[in-house]
């Protein structure tokens, strides 16, 4: 039998087991759902405290767009090897391991900041935080495929950004009250304890072991490795469009969570708790996308959900800075959540339908490499601009910004992509 005749048994065989049978029935799923929505829960926790540690210390806001700007440096660092590492390891016990990292590192927070405050501890830990979580991101991605089936990816994915999305309602909440009680080090702990239970629960997942043929040959070098990712990326016309009008999404994006943190804080005056009320309000949008997405692409299809999505995430964000109500600030980010979240769902989804099972990781590591290339900068940019010139203009040209770049995608083979 030849590699493609092998290649198509295969996915028969993996659609015939897993699509058949309703999510919910499938037991490995449910626990890789369960760890998932922990991990979330976790990166919830620290997108509010770490944030909050810095302006508690500093009261500036540019130095937090500096912590942001230097985590995204080493998650883009850390996705050119990423799915090198994940197309050549035991994905199960890699993901076990990255939980646990970040368990050890996130809960050194809390511990240092008994004796008084250390931003230092803060830009050793989150990058090395972020560059983990990369790994796991991109290793998450590759074992969806393989639990559920071609067939279910977008429900399975809609699902799993729904519950995370449920546990980035409580993260915020939880955090801003944590943080408005006993201080945002104590955030921090919650952090590192949602880390441990979730590597619990993916030690009871059972990944269908990969053919020979599915793993990177051993005796391949990593630069090779590194650009076969790119070159699949590169040739493939809507991979190729989509990874490059994200890239400029992500520039003006990245340091979104800092400037609402600003704009409630400085700018209206408001104390933590109100910081996580409004996020954890904002979650409750990416439940609402994360529940409609599998429907809303079956309907349009995969380019006019992706570019009236991403288009509709720059009007929310334009109209940030303008607000004065904390209320409307909440809708606001509901419908930006929303969107980012049904725009980011159909994106992996088709990556995930598209792309061989050997090219993976190495493709999604390639993708988010190049999609997050410059982000880091552009957090920076985004948060000094708002401290010398305020939230609302900042807000308006950056959110004008990435409605444009959502309709160039009508330019683009993004716009004819399938309806499937």
């Amino acid at each position: 039998m030849t590699y493609g005749a092998r290649r198509v048994a295969r996915s028969a065989a993996r659609r015939g087991a897993a699509d058949g049978r309703p999510l919910w029935r499938q037991r490995d799923f449910g626990f890789f759902w369960l760890a998932q929505t922990l991990s979330v829960l976790g990166d919830s926790f620290s997108l509010i405290a770490l944030p909050l540690l810095v302006l508690q210390a500093t009261g500036s806001v540019a130095r937090m767009g500096l912590l942001t700007g230097v985590g995204g440096a080493a998650m883009v660092l850390a996705a050119v090897f990423a799915g090198v590492v994940v197309d050549r390891v035991d994905r199960r016990r890699l993901l076990i391991a990255c939980d646990l990292v970040r368990m050890v590192l996130y809960g050194l927070v809390p511990l240092v900041w008994l004796t008084g405050p250390r931003l230092w501890l803060l830009y050793v830990v989150l990058p090395l935080c972020e560059a983990v979580g990369m790994l796991f991101a991109v290793g998450y991605v590759t074992v969806v495929r393989g639990l559920v089936g071609t067939g279910l990816l977008t429900e399975a994915n809609g699902r799993l950004n729904a519950t995370a999305a449920a546990a980035g309602v409580l993260g915020p909440l939880g955090a801003g009250l944590v943080a408005a009680w006993t201080g945002p080090a104590d955030a921090v702990a919650v952090d590192a304890a949602s880390y441990a239970v979730s590597a619990g629960c993916l030690f009871f997942v059972r990944l269908r072991e990969r053919a020979g043929d599915d793993r990177v040959p051993k005796d391949t070098s990593v630069g090779r490795d590194l650009r076969t990712g790119v070159v699949y990326l590169v040739r493939h016309p809507v991979l190729r469009s989509l990874t490059g009008l994200l890239c400029l999404f992500s520039f003006l994006t990245l340091g979104i969570n800092d400037l609402v943190i600003y704009h409630l804080k400085h700018d209206l005056g408001h104390d933590d708790g109100t910081v996580g009320t409004v996020l954890a309000v904002g979650a409750v949008g990416t439940i609402t996308g994360a529940l409609l997405v599998a429907r809303l692409r079956r309907r349009l299809g995969f380019g006019p959900t992706w570019i009236g999505t991403t288009a509709l995430c720059g009007l929310a964000f334009a109209g940030l800075g303008r607000l004065h109500a904390v209320p409307a600030v909440a809708v606001v980010a509901a419908v930006y959540l929303a969107c980012v979240g049904m725009a980011g769902t159909c994106s992996m989804s088709l990556r995930q339908e598209i792309t061989p099972e050997p090219l993976l990781g190495r493709v999604t590591s390639a993708h988010w490499t190049l999609q997050y290339s410059i982000a880091p900068v552009g957090a920076a940019v985004l948060t000094w601009a708002a401290e010398r010139y305020g939230t609302a203009p900042v807000a308006a040209v950056a959110g004008v910004a990435c409605t444009l770049i959502a309709l160039a995608g009508l330019c683009t083979p993004i716009r004819g992509a399938g309806r499937t």
